[in-house]
Parts: C-alpha cells; structure tokens; sequence
C-alpha cells in the first residue's frame, strides 16, 4: 500500500513540471490565421530572365501579395460591369513600362497593354490569403535604342481596393 503513494510522489512532481510544457506545446500548434488588411498588399521579389520563353516573353516579374478577405483574381466570366472589356477594371494587374534614358527611367507606350488579368485566388472569400505571384512579360522594345528596363505595378481586387504600387529592379535586355 505504501508503493503507490511514494510511486504517486516520486513521479507527481515530474507529472506537475511536465503539464505546463505539454500544455504551452498544445497553445502552440493551434495558430491562429493572420489577419491582412481588405486592401491588398504587395512587395517586390524579382525580375529575372524568363525560362518558359515558349510564349514568347523575356522576364519573370515575381511579387509577394497578402489581402485580408481574398477577393484577388478575376474569373473568365467576369465580364459584367465593373469587369467589362469598356471598362479600366477589366484588367486587375496594371503595369507600367520604364526605360532608362541619359541616366533616369522614362516611362514608354508600348505597342500593347502589359496590363493582365489575374486569375482568382480563392473561392472561400472572405478569408486571409498572401503568396507570390509570378508573371511572364516582353522586356525586348524592339523600337528603342535603349537596353535598362524597370516596371511598375500595383494590383486591384473585385472590390476595387487598389494595392500599394511598386517598382521593380533595373533590368538589361540584349
């Protein structure tokens, strides 16, 4: 009868020390989502030589994105007002073509838009959602002299919260 207590006692202390640890652990693994704002954010990462140029493009822009009720990204259908083809919005990622002239960027037409549309992100809206996003694009102007490239962008969700705009790095194109 007396080994169950001093059984009880000997490993009732470990038992005491081992609960807080085991409980703190269980907190732990129970991570709570993070919470982004509803207007969409978004930083640069790269710009490098492309290595799909099966269509054609030259550089690969990648760029981190976080929004906080995930309503980034267009659908095909989604061409009713405020989407429709008239329409600004129709595109959801707006760029802007630079190039570097007697020492600063100017920014050039291009022949056509380098805007695009992004495709959606998450159909369980509203919830957080952040990634990164990669996207192919011309880098050669075949018109110009100039060989020192850099874009500009900035993002729109369906509700029409326009994103941060960022600049990317100097490029050199052939």
């Amino acid at each position: 009868m007396l080994i169950v207590p001093l059984y009880l006692y000997m490993y009732g202390k470990r038992l005491l020390l081992l609960i807080p640890l085991l409980l703190a652990l269980l907190f732990s693994a129970c991570k709570k989502p993070e919470k982004f704002s509803e207007i969409p954010a978004i930083e640069f990462v790269s710009l490098e030589p492309s290595e799909d140029v099966s269509d054609g493009t030259d550089v690969c822009l990648i760029f981190k994105f976080q929004d906080g009720d995930g309503d980034i990204g267009l659908d095909e259908y989604d061409t009713q007002a405020p989407f429709d083809t008239s329409s600004i919005y129709y595109y959801n990622c707006f760029i802007t073509y630079f190039e570097k002239q007697n020492g600063e960027f100017v920014e050039v037409e291009t022949p056509s838009t380098l805007n695009m549309r992004i495709p959606r992100l998450s159909d369980n809206t509203p919830e957080s959602i952040s990634g990164e996003i990669m996207l192919n694009l011309f880098a050669n102007n075949p018109f110009s002299p100039y060989d020192t490239i850099c874009y500009e962008l900035f993002i729109v969700d369906r509700a029409l919260n326009h994103s941060n705009t960022i600049t990317t790095s100097e490029y050199i194109t052939n």
